[in-house]
């Protein structure tokens, strides 16, 4: 073989266009004071443009669309369309035109092509045209490969291929924060907010469609994001819910466990899946992106073995009259522990009973409910403290202040009010 031939030259061409909607024409009006030189001459010329609007020559969006003049920027979320063309640029009829379109990733490589049977014949001056889609759902570099394979009249079998590679950048910057609050009361499940923090990254303005959380299994969720009026609810963002380019908003949503992962004790500690968080906006002229993070984890806090908490306590009482609060034991522990209750008075609380007393053994995620009575010597805000839990078994003391918080009056001052 001689390696000096000349390249055999294709009979066919591959043309390859990204489609993408097009833009608002925009001109840079020029203006002048009557009284200067150019007198309204500059105001006669934009009036004949007929690329400004009418009566209002001065502003610089214009009526007419601009078709893509680039490639452009694709952003992750966004639906990748590109125009696929082979035409048969000779005078022969080709035989078995196959066309293939592949998208490379940095961990995967994608098949686009809409058909995978070969076209039997193509004449001259013809074409075949495809358009293929893709969501981008990965940031970084993609290339997209376009192969051809035909036959000559000769019974030839030619083969060819060209590369497009181009940049998917993000969006879209995501912070989340956790919230951890205990729950009212009269309630044996906690609480949980979540905070997003979305921000536009990208040159153009946004219009944010739907932000929402999808709850995994053990969770209920509510948003936040609305004010309910007397008619309807109005979100907090207002009627145009537009995010600017490097503005930033805040979404919030309250998680609640379910009834049958809040009654067990040990089954949401550590780390534990809250859901993920779905985004859909559009820009331009209506393009639609989605962007689904990952799932949200938090780490559960830890109340140690043994978690104290309050069913009851009133929010006012008067000095130095007893008043009842009910407390809830709930072991949290893998064992079995065996419980004395010991009551320790302070400055301003005063526990009424018998300190010392014998709980009984309670079991792992078991729980039980305890009545206790207690007065204050002190007015004004106290916290409830001084009480002492020993597991017998390991000679294990847990202790528990500032429980919770009481408004403590006089009782001239309550009958008053």
């Amino acid at each position: 073989m001689d390696i000096n031939q000349p390249k055999q030259e294709h009979l066919l061409a591959l043309k390859v266009m990204r489609l993408t909607k097009p833009t608002l024409f925009t001109n840079i009006p020029v203006t002048c004071e009557e009284r200067d030189l150019p007198g309204n001459l500059f105001h006669l010329l934009m009036k004949d443009d007929p690329s400004t609007v009418k009566g209002a020559e001065a502003l610089m969006l214009g009526e007419m669309l601009t078709l893509p003049q680039n490639f452009g920027n694709i952003f992750l979320g966004e639906t990748f369309s590109s125009y696929i063309s082979v035409h048969n640029d000779s005078n022969q009829v080709v035989k078995d035109i196959l066309v293939k379109a592949d998208l490379q990733t940095s961990s995967q490589r994608l098949n686009l092509s809409a058909s995978t049977a070969a076209v039997a014949e193509l004449k001259p001056d013809c074409c075949i045209d495809d358009v293929i889609h893709h969501e981008v759902k990965e940031i970084g570099t993609h290339i997209l490969v376009c192969a051809v394979s035909y036959t000559t009249q000769t019974g030839e079998k030619m083969y060819f291929r060209k590369f497009f590679k181009f940049q998917v950048l993000k969006p879209l910057d995501v912070k989340t924060k956790f919230y951890n609050a205990e729950s009212d009361l009269s309630s044996v499940t906690d609480e949980v907010f979540l905070e997003a923090q979305i921000q536009n990254i990208t040159t153009s303005p946004m219009f944010m469609e739907k932000v929402s959380l999808e709850p995994s299994i053990m969770y209920n969720v509510a948003e936040l994001n609305t004010v309910d009026s007397a008619r309807e609810s109005e979100s907090t963002f207002g009627s145009r819910t537009y995010l600017q380019p490097m503005d930033t908003r805040q979404y919030l949503y309250c998680l609640k466990p379910k009834q049958e992962f809040a009654e067990k004790a040990g089954v949401i500690k550590g780390v534990t899946v809250i859901g993920k968080l779905d985004i859909v906006w559009k820009t331009n002229l209506g393009e639609r992106g989605r962007l689904q993070t990952s799932q949200l984890q938090r780490m559960a806090p830890g109340y140690g073995d043994v978690r104290l908490s309050l069913e009851t306590i009133p929010d006012t009482v008067n000095l130095e009259e007893p008043f009842d609060i009910t407390c809830k034991i709930t072991n949290c522990s893998e064992r079995t522990m065996d419980l004395v209750l010991e009551m320790c008075n302070t400055n301003s609380i005063h526990w009424c009973g018998v300190s010392g007393r014998q709980l009984g053994k309670l079991h792992p995620s078991s729980s039980l409910h305890l009545a206790l009575t207690l007065l204050s010597s002190v007015q004004g805000l106290q916290s409830v403290s001084g009480l002492r839990l020993t597991d017998t078994f390991l000679k294990r003391t847990y202790e528990y202040d500032d429980i919770a918080q009481v408004c403590v009056v006089s009782s001239k001052v309550k009958q008053e009010s």
